[in-house]
């Protein structure tokens, strides 16, 4: 094993701080994550309340995530794309529509599971 990788509590340390460089970024610069940042700070804790038991709680709850983390990655792509192609590009506006694609889909994943935990009760 080489010697220069440090595993250590300084290298978690380091790349924690280096997240939440991230995050604070995609909330200065990304109207979108700030608008799911805010979705998701109502609807975490309105799933873990409406869960009925452990799973559809973290089925509720968890499934907001994943689109935050998405978005991030997009933000990314996006980030680098602009950069690397500042001129239109059809294969740089492919990435930045499948990165898109990408949040979408996984906003449908989270419409699902709230859908199927929650309209039975409704009916």
């Amino acid at each position: 094993m080489p010697s220069n990788i440090n595993r250590g509590p300084r290298q978690i340390w380091r790349a924690f701080i280096w997240s939440l460089k991230g995050l604070r970024a995609g909330w200065r610069v990304e109207a979108s994550f700030r608008l799911e940042v805010i979705l998701f700070v109502i609807l975490f804790p309105t799933g873990l309340w409406l869960g009925d038991g452990a799973i559809e709680k973290a089925l509720l709850a968890g499934s907001l995530l994943p689109v935050l983390a998405a978005e991030m990655l997009n933000s990314a792509i996006e980030c680098l794309v602009d950069k690397l192609w500042p001129e239109l590009h059809e294969t740089a506006g492919r990435a930045k529509d499948m990165g898109s694609a990408a949040v979408f889909l996984l906003m449908i994943n989270m419409l699902v599971i709230w859908g199927v935990v929650l309209l039975p009760r409704a009916f």
